[in-house]
């Protein structure tokens, strides 16, 4: 059978589904890869309906962006860690952004340059020169924080909640919640995990930090640089004040 000319002027319909759409479409897809990426930096470990239903996505349409960033390697999935009594069934996958979706996030940039100047800082200096640099790089930290939580008052567990405040806008995506035994101190980014996982003495200094602009003993739970999704930092119920120089306990507690 032939063809039907097309009549002047006419487009015929295939040519609708051509061309400038598909490059909308893929311009569509990468925005909401985009989105996805934010929100698994924002909040760490996420399940599909958990991002499905922040992103206003449908079951199908966000496996299908899931499905493409497991292939490009921007995230892995694991099992869902559940503290406590669990319900019958597999636990609900969770999906992480890996160390390459971070960096097309932007982050983790000169890690290999910043890991070789600790190294020549601890084979020149010893281990007292790198906790003494590692010091010093959250000193300005702590000076920000602190100016930015000059109106949480004394209360630990207010304090934290002022805390994640000014370490979400440095950078570090954080939030604090109560919880039956005090509270807890969560950072789903950390601009320097490649770099801590070799040097721990940079989440020492930082737990110190957070124990005195907390006002209290903290105990660092778990870290993303020792491979966990969140670093979380308990807040004990009824501590003792925390004094500069005072010793901070870290605590593992998933191995």
């Amino acid at each position: 059978m032939k063809k039907a000319a097309a009549l002047p002027g006419h487009r015929p319909a295939t040519a609708a589904v051509v061309g400038p759409p598909t490059s909308a479409a893929s311009a569509v897809d990468l925005s909401t890869r985009g989105r996805v990426t934010q929100l698994l930096l924002a909040q760490g470990p996420t399940t599909a309906a958990q991002l499905g239903s922040a992103l206003g996505l449908s079951p199908a349409a966000i496996r299908r962006h899931l499905d493409a960033m497991l292939a490009d390697g921007d995230v892995v999935a694991r099992e869902q860690t559940v503290r406590g009594h669990r319900g019958r069934g597999r636990p609900a996958k969770v999906f992480v952004l890996t160390d390459e979706g971070k960096v097309r996030c932007g982050t983790h940039h000169y890690d290999n340059m910043a890991t070789a100047a600790l190294r020549w800082i601890a084979r020149t200096g010893g281990s007292e020169a790198v906790d003494a640099f590692a010091a010093e790089q959250v000193s300005a930290l702590e000076a920000r924080c602190r100016a930015a939580m000059e109106d949480a008052g004394d209360d630990p567990l207010a304090r934290a909640e002022a805390l994640a405040g000014a370490l979400t806008a440095e950078g570090y995506a954080a939030n604090a919640s109560t919880i039956a035994t005090g509270g807890q101190l969560c950072q789903h980014h950390c601009p320097v995990a490649h770099v801590a996982a070799e040097f721990p003495q940079l989440c020492e200094a930082e737990t110190a930090v957070i124990s005195r602009l907390v006002g209290t003993h903290v105990q660092r739970l778990a870290t993303i640089a020792h491979g966990d999704g969140v670093c979380t930092t308990h807040i004990p119920t009824q501590p003792g004040r925390a004094q500069s120089g005072n010793p901070v306990t870290t605590v593992r507690t998933d191995r």
